[in-house]
């Protein structure tokens, strides 16, 4: 048996050995091995401390059902006999869901969405907000100005102020105005990218009155855009 022979056999008894050592450690189960992570499973339930109890947010408070014969709601954002007061009571008689916390949210909302989309020539998501005929208004604006070859750097800062104005029924249309006093960032540039109106850099107020319409007959609880004014 040569050299090479013999150091080749005696690392196979070597690594033999070894194998049969670290089998029968690692081979072993003692009941206190580490399972498995299953991200799937459900955790099991922990003793919270007093710090981590006070990390918990809130549970909130359910909602109340609207009573439509209760306008104390309505009363406490406009005096009775007042037009505003009549106009909300009335839309809240044809519709007993109507909300004004989720009403002023919504306008919000919208608010946003509409300026923002309008900047950037989007019109399929202005159009199920607005009725027909200012959707064509915008659609109008928006083609004139691709056709001039111009685009607007837009920013929205925020909304600080958006409360009710007026409100009113027309057969079974109700009717909501809202005065808005937003902050942004607007400027227009022709299609050299020369600046001809508006600055890129300064925040602007802009004061409106919009008023939104909703047919009360209709199963689709949304409001559109009706009518667009400057609110001076």
């Amino acid at each position: 048996m040569d050299s090479d022979t013999f150091i080749t056999i005696v690392c196979l008894v070597i690594a033999v050995i070894v194998f049969l050592q670290l089998r029968s450690v690692l081979g072993k189960r003692t009941g206190n091995e580490r399972q498995p992570y299953d991200p799937f499973a459900a955790r099991p339930a922990t003793r919270e401390t007093g710090k981590e109890k006070n990390m918990r947010a809130p549970a909130l408070p359910a909602a109340k059902p609207i009573i439509a014969d209760d306008f104390s709601d309505i009363d406490k954002i406009a005096a009775q006999g007042t037009s505003l007061n009549d106009g909300l009571r009335s839309i809240r008689s044809l519709d007993a869901q109507f909300d004004l916390k989720s009403f002023i949210e919504g306008a919000r909302l919208a608010y946003e969405m509409i300026v923002t989309a309008f900047a950037a020539n989007d019109l399929k998501t202005l159009k199920p907000l607005l009725t027909a005929d200012v959707f064509a208004g915008f659609a109008n604006a928006v083609t004139e100005r691709q056709k001039r070859g111009e685009t607007i750097k837009f920013t929205f800062v925020g909304i600080n102020k958006c409360e009710f104005s007026n409100a009113y029924v027309e057969g079974s249309e109700a009717f909501i105005t809202v005065r808005l006093v937003s902050e942004m960032i607007s400027a227009t540039y022709d299609k050299a990218n020369k600046l001809i109106d508006g600055d890129c850099e300064t925040i602007v107020e802009v004061r409106d009155r919009w008023t939104f319409k909703r047919y009360t007959k209709s199963s689709n609880p949304n409001w559109q855009l009706a009518i667009t004014e400057a609110d001076m």
